[in-house]
């Protein structure tokens, strides 16, 4: 630990604390670096994150800068070329899918997992449904193709007029090329313009009497009009805005934000990281280094006119940070605040049910399932799903090809898996889960309890049996008394029915493997 603060200047700038091999563990700024690198040695009862840091830090660099708008972009470009583990890691809570438009003579329109490639790429979307709903609007409504080739012949969609047929020359590039543009005018949230359009549209085609023009863009019409019933925030806006709201639960922070194009609702994103004091403004420089800046940010709190000014310089115009008290702006905070209750705080409400349900010394924040896969005794697959504060941790799921059981023994099956995974964590010094869960009955999860005691490790262990949801612990010849309709029971049928996908997944890819070979 660095004994007392170096020498510093009254200036603004950037301070690195870094470890006895020089790797930095955490870079901040400060308008005045003296004073701020000399309040962590002054402090007392500091944050367990922080005096983590200082008790591992050896060493203290500093870069000083001409203004503290200058430091925040420098702190985030060390940020990012140093990775240090003190540091917020800034990575979305979930990925979501985009809605794609390929770049191809008569192009397609698809979904897409990541906006890699040449297409153009329209979200990310929240909800699943949501997206494919717009899709499905878009597609039909404009008729465009969904297939990765042009076909030799005319598929369903074109005799149920969904599809213009390009394979079959029915429609010119021009045309189909039209229908592509307002298609993108809809996926960009630009609908009321294209209304517009397509209104003006529909009166010349009647007025020529091209009368089956007129109906076909009288239906495009229609559907538009749906489609913008469904948006969840219709307020008349000209800029563009990002609502952000936290709420900071047992030294984590929830934090989410909308992304709110012309009035309409058109992203959201979640994150999750340790508290600290500068959390926000830390945030808030990392996030919009990489992402567009808007008109307006409303957020529940100030935080300062050099970020302000930051944010401006980013966009190249004046940026509005506004903290509302009442009205409309502060309505949508709250309802930010609503969101974050029921996307990240649910999930505690689960956690602490279930802690009070198995009388558990602690919350079992981070759960891990482990289920086996087999038909009749070949292609036989493990899977491990973990869940991290009531969530899937999807990036931590593992899966297993067993190696040691031959044919039908779930008993030894899960005891080979539950001794790789966790002997793998010994070496490694991995982290445990607070809950080990075992798809089955009393017999499994004794089997994992035997390879738990010959490591050593004092996890909890249950077991789940999917016949009537029974739950068994160790040393118990009886279910516990718990409903399969209460909140802990769900909780748990939840995380079981994830790992048993998971394990169906993988042992059907095995069983498609030894079929080809």
């Amino acid at each position: 630990m660095i004994p007392a603060p170096p020498l510093l200047p009254h200036d603004p700038g950037c301070y690195l604390f870094s470890d006895g091999e020089g790797k930095v563990l955490y870079v901040g700024k400060a308008k005045d670096l003296k004073k701020r690198v000399a309040s962590y040695f002054r402090k007392t009862g500091s944050d367990q994150k922080t005096a983590m840091m200082l008790s591992a830090a050896t060493g203290l660099d500093f870069i000083v800068t001409g203004t503290e708008v200058e430091a925040l972009i420098l702190e985030n470009t060390l940020i990012k070329r140093h990775q240090p583990r003190f540091n917020i890691n800034l990575r979305d809570a979930k990925q979501y899918a985009y809605i794609e438009l390929t770049r191809e003579p008569f192009p397609a329109i698809r979904i897409a997992r990541r906006a890699t490639g040449d297409g153009r790429f329209f979200g990310p979307f929240v909800s699943a449904s949501e997206r494919d709903y717009i899709r499905d609007i878009v597609r039909k409504t404009f008729r465009l193709r969904t297939c990765r080739t042009l076909p030799k012949r005319a598929c369903l969609r074109y005799h149920i007029h969904t599809c213009s047929a390009p394979c079959l020359g029915m429609v010119t590039e021009e045309c189909y090329d039209d229908s592509v543009r307002k298609a993108s005018l809809v996926l960009k949230g630009k609908t009321k313009e294209l209304l517009a359009s397509l209104r003006e549209e529909m009166g010349a085609a009647a007025a020529s009497e091209q009368f089956e023009h007129a109906l076909l863009v009288r239906d495009q019409i229609r559907a538009l009009e749906r489609l913008s019933e469904r948006q969840d925030i219709s307020r008349r806006k000209e800029g563009d805005e990002d609502i952000i709201n936290y709420t900071v639960h047992s030294g984590t922070v929830s934090l989410m934000l909308f992304n709110v194009y012309r009035g309409v609702l058109g992203n959201k994103s979640e994150f999750s990281f340790d508290w600290h004091p500068d959390f926000f403004e830390e945030f808030l420089v990392q996030y919009y280094s990489d992402n567009p800046v808007p008109a307006e940010l409303i957020v529940p709190e100030e935080p300062g006119d050099s970020l302000a000014e930051f944010l401006s310089v980013k966009k190249g115009k004046k940026v509005t940070v506004t903290v509302p008290r009442i009205g409309a702006k502060k309505r949508l905070l709250d309802l930010v605040s609503r969101n974050i209750e029921a996307v990240f705080l649910g999930g505690q409400a689960k956690i602490l049910e279930l802690q009070e349900a198995l009388t558990l010394d602690s919350p079992p924040s981070v759960i891990e399932c482990f289920d086996i896969s087999h038909l009749s005794g070949s292609s036989v697959a493990g899977s491990m799903a973990r869940f991290r504060d009531g969530r899937p941790d999807k990036s931590n799921y593992r899966r297993f090809r067993i190696r040691t059981v031959e044919g039908i023994d779930d008993p030894a099956s899960i005891a080979e898996v539950v001794r790789r995974r966790y002997t793998r964590l010994v070496k490694e010094g991995g982290e445990f889960p607070d809950l080990i869960l075992i798809d089955g009955g009393r017999t499994q999860m004794n089997a994992a309890q035997k390879v738990l005691n010959e490591l050593g490790l004092g996890v909890p262990v249950i077991a789940l049996a999917e016949k009537n949801e029974e739950v068994y612990v160790p040393g118990s010849a009886h279910p516990l008394p718990l409903s399969r309709n209460e909140k802990a029971s769900l909780y748990l049928q939840e995380i079981r029915d994830e790992a048993h996908r998971f394990a169906i997944a993988y042992h059907r890819l095995l069983r498609k493997k030894e079929m080809t070979a």
